[in-house]
């Protein structure tokens, strides 16, 4: 038998509720979502941590976004707030983002600890903020904590 992380039996009493209640939009998407989570169990032939399901949902809040971007560029102002209406349900699954000030303050303690190469302090912080802060983001604070 396999065990579910947390995040995705909360995925799965959310979609229970939204089908109790008719909620015909909010099951849709959650639907998706456990399906996207079933996907990369999959694709790596293993049960999913709570760290996995994490990825998965905050690449479908970040593709939620972009689409919201791409709508709101082409005067689609309607499509656009289906897709901001659809990153809003995800983030109550994510974990609450981090401040700039926090990356920066991990990025100092992984300095001082001796790493102090981009590519390994990349290796070690990306795991601590998967979902919860901007990849591109964290580089840029990487690289501006080791040249100063």
């Amino acid at each position: 038998m396999t065990s579910i992380s947390d995040l995705e039996q909360r995925l799965r009493d959310a979609l229970d509720t939204s089908r109790r209640n008719r909620d015909g939009d909010r099951t849709k998407l959650l639907t998706t979502l456990l399906s996207d989570v079933k996907n990369r169990a999959i694709e790596t032939r293993g049960t999913l941590d709570e760290a996995d399901v994490v990825a998965v949902l905050a690449r479908a809040h970040g593709q939620r976004v972009e689409a919201a971007r791409q709508m709101n560029e082409a005067g689609r102002r309607d499509l656009a707030e289906k897709e901001e209406a659809q990153a809003r349900v995800i983030e109550e699954f994510l974990p609450p983002p981090l401040a700039e000030e926090d990356v920066r303050r991990r990025v100092r303690e992984l300095v001082a600890e001796g790493v102090d190469q981009m590519g390994p302090l990349m290796g070690r912080l990306m795991p601590e903020l998967r979902g919860r802060f901007d990849g591109g983001e964290a580089s840029r604070i990487v690289r501006e904590e080791l040249q100063g």
